[in-house]
């Protein structure tokens, strides 16, 4: 399944606002099944979120931002290198 990188713009957040935030995200994913949500990480101090999701296609992955109601700023499609492919 390909993997996409997005990068989103979304200020500095409170605990509350994160929190509403990602249940729209999980109530989005009820509505696109193929599409999974794996990890993101929030740059509090840039006020950004870096979300790694995998999907059949790119444009699931923007569906899904609309539906969530958050924003995509940047999607690229991955490929993941890990330590031990490279010993």
């Amino acid at each position: 399944m390909p993997k996409f990188i997005i990068e989103r713009t979304v200020g500095k957040l409170t605990e509350a606002q994160v929190t509403e935030a990602f249940g729209r995200a999980q109530a989005a994913l009820t509505q696109l099944p193929q599409v999974k949500w794996i990890r993101t990480y929030y740059a509090d101090a840039e006020g950004k979120m870096y979300c790694e999701y995998e999907a059949p296609h790119i444009d699931m992955i923007y569906e899904h931002a609309r539906l969530a109601k958050i924003p995509a700023d940047s999607v690229r499609m991955v490929t993941e290198l890990q330590p031990a492919m490279f010993r």
